[in-house]
């Protein structure tokens, strides 16, 4: 990369469009011409301690690291339908802030954008606090390490997740998910994971009312449950959970091994029920 842009500060419309084989180091993305779209179509471009005011920064980008930087939260929809980049040690701010991109790996950041991520592929967030009102929407391939997240509506429709020690604030996350692993997490959030299929939670700490139901293939190994009532109706399940279960409803079929269960709810099931619920 021999063209270096460096202690720049640009705010015009498509400042640096289609910039190729360059770094950007130190420049500020701010200004009274207030106009968008700063690097739209870069290719192979290094960003390195920049700072961002602008809306559309990064569109349509292939082949691009993003370093010691920093997205405000007038940087709307930072990065749309880019290809093969890293996000590292960074922190995004705005709106939208990450869709329809693919191959993009996240380390070290701080992210606070409400519909974060929707409708990507192959994407890795490691070491990263994020907080995001719906994180990764309709989204395929997903791996997620040590991630803090806050967030209500997270994970809908994705398939193909992966998870290890990440501790989650959510809601109404992993609906209708298909594939997805959690390992040595905690998950804190209400109505967890209705209408998934093949969900499996390793080693999980679970807290919340209503999970787990409506699920397809489930399957909890060495799971604990807190304030976990009316839990897996009309669920396909097989779970293994350490410690007691505030409540269990009409689980549609398998089993499920506690060592207490404050309730087994068996009355008025709309379908046919043959779950068991044994005590160890």
């Amino acid at each position: 990369m021999n063209n270096i842009i460096e202690n720049k500060q640009f705010d015009e419309e498509r400042a640096l469009y289609n910039l190729t084989d360059a770094e950007v180091r130190k420049c500020t993305f701010a200004g009274p011409a207030d106009g968008e779209s700063a690097l739209k179509e870069a290719r192979n471009v290094k960003v390195e301690e920049c700072s961002f005011s602008l809306r559309y920064p990064l569109w349509h980008v292939t082949d691009f690291e993003v370093n010691n930087s920093s997205m405000d939260e007038l940087t709307r929809a930072a990065f749309w339908y880019d290809k093969n980049g890293r996000i590292n040690d960074s922190k995004l701010g705005g709106t939208k802030a990450l869709r329809e991109c693919s191959d993009i790996a996240i380390e070290n950041s701080d992210i606070v954008s409400e519909e974060f991520g929707w409708k990507c592929n192959n994407i890795s967030m490691k070491d990263t606090r994020v907080e995001s009102m719906y994180l990764f929407l309709d989204s395929k391939n997903i791996k997620l390490e040590n991630v803090e997240m806050k967030g209500k509506y997270s994970f809908q429709y994705v398939e193909n997740m992966e998870i290890s020690n990440c501790n989650f604030d959510t809601k109404d996350a992993f609906w209708h998910t298909k594939n997805v692993t959690v390992r040595d997490s905690v998950i804190k959030g209400e109505y967890l994971a209705w209408y998934s299929e093949g969900l499996t939670l390793i080693d999980c700490k679970l807290i919340g009312t209503q999970p787990l139901c409506y699920c397809k293939n489930l399957k909890l190994i060495n799971c604990t449950m807190e304030e976990c009532d009316l839990s897996f109706e009309y669920s396909d399940v097989d779970a293994d959970i350490v410690g007691s279960i505030d409540s269990v409803k009409n689980p549609k079929s398998g089993k499920i091994v506690a060592d207490a269960v404050g309730e087994i709810i068996t009355e008025a099931p709309v379908i046919e029920c043959s779950g068991e619920v044994i005590i160890r």
